[in-house]
């Protein structure tokens, strides 16, 4: 079905199609439908449960931060199967972002480019659309990331207050100082003012640290003896890579991202979790971080050029390569290649 439906959505601006896709998950939710769509897309099996940062997860796909950034249809991406949703990244003050077109499809490499520039309703919005999901029955995590106009000397304050108001809501709570597309944020992993910013963070809810894929092996050990030190619960690796036009995130992104996570597994002996994203597009991808050292992985790109029946894909596929390599739960698998 989504083979096509894909060329009429890619007629359209990516950012109209993007919405397109938020407000019928909307229209879907409005009308009750979530459960049909559940009927449709859902797959479980035992040997994808696991259990992280105090968390129990039905399956390890979940929805990258940046696909539903003010916590508007959680629910409608839960039903399509995802294993927990991350919303965001979501800044303190409403801010419109970067000037529009910002958001760029490069089909040839199953790639995207965008440079949005953390477009953001406010915690505020955020914090009454999630209130609606109290209740919820899915994982659902908070991206949280600082106003353009807030220097960094200042930064640990805007955190701070996504944080008070958005964690409650949350089961997780994810830091993002790696967008390329806010000036300056990427100098917060510089070592001491990332140690400044997360030792100021309450872990009263997991805290977790999104990292750039475009860092040397001394600015990850950097950050992982900070993230070690502050007794952070996890990292995210990785964001997209910083292009002259934006971040580019896809399929060129997948080695890269792959070697991050392997890096961070060997270097801390595979004590810290990791959600690996980057570049997912099949099951065998999915399967490639996890055995680098991934517990859990996200997806975004990958929907947008395979459509939603990407995360059923993913989930059987892994299943029989579990089966395959003789493992009988995804947890077992985690740095397989490193042992």
């Amino acid at each position: 079905m989504y083979k096509l439906l894909r060329p009429l959505l890619f007629q359209l601006d990516p950012e109209t199609a993007h919405h397109l896709v938020l407000n019928l998950g909307g229209f879907f939710s409005v009308l009750k439908l979530n459960s049909l769509i559940k009927s449709i897309f859902s797959y479980e099996h035992e040997s994808l449960k696991s259990r992280m940062f105090g968390i129990d997860f039905e399956n390890p796909v979940g929805l990258a931060a940046g696909f539903d950034k003010d916590g508007m249809v959680p629910n409608f991406f839960s039903a399509l199967g995802f294993g927990f949703i991350e919303t965001g990244t979501v800044v303190p003050e409403p801010q419109s972002g970067n000037p529009k077109p910002r958001l760029f499809r490069r089909p040839n490499e199953k790639a995207l480019v965008n440079r949005l520039g953390f477009n953001s309703k406010g915690m505020q919005n955020a914090a009454e659309n999630l209130k609606k999901f109290a209740a919820r029955n899915f994982v659902l995590g908070i991206n949280i990331g600082k106003n353009k106009i807030t220097p960094n000397e200042n930064a640990a304050a805007d955190y701070n207050k996504g944080f008070e108001t958005l964690a409650p809501l949350a089961d997780y709570v994810a830091v993002n100082i790696s967008s390329p597309n806010t000036p300056g944020l990427r100098e917060l992993q510089n070592k001491e003012l990332l140690k400044n910013l997360l030792s100021s963070l309450p872990k009263t809810k997991p805290l977790l640290l999104k990292v750039a894929p475009d860092l040397s092996d001394n600015q990850l050990d950097d950050i992982l003896s900070v993230a070690q030190e502050t007794k952070i619960s996890g990292l995210i690796a990785t964001n997209t890579i910083a292009m002259p036009d934006g971040g580019l995130s896809g399929k060129p992104l997948r080695s890269r991202a792959t070697e991050v996570i392997g890096h961070i597994y060997k270097k801390t002996n595979g004590q810290m979790p990791i959600i690996g994203v980057g570049g997912i597009f099949s099951a065998q991808d999915a399967y490639e971080k996890v055995r680098a050292g991934a517990s859990l992985i996200q997806i975004y790109t990958g929907m947008i050029y395979e459509g939603p029946g990407l995360v059923k894909k993913i989930k059987k596929g892994l299943v029989e390569l579990l089966k395959r390599d003789g493992f009988s739960n995804i947890s077992e698998a985690v740095g397989a290649d490193h042992r």
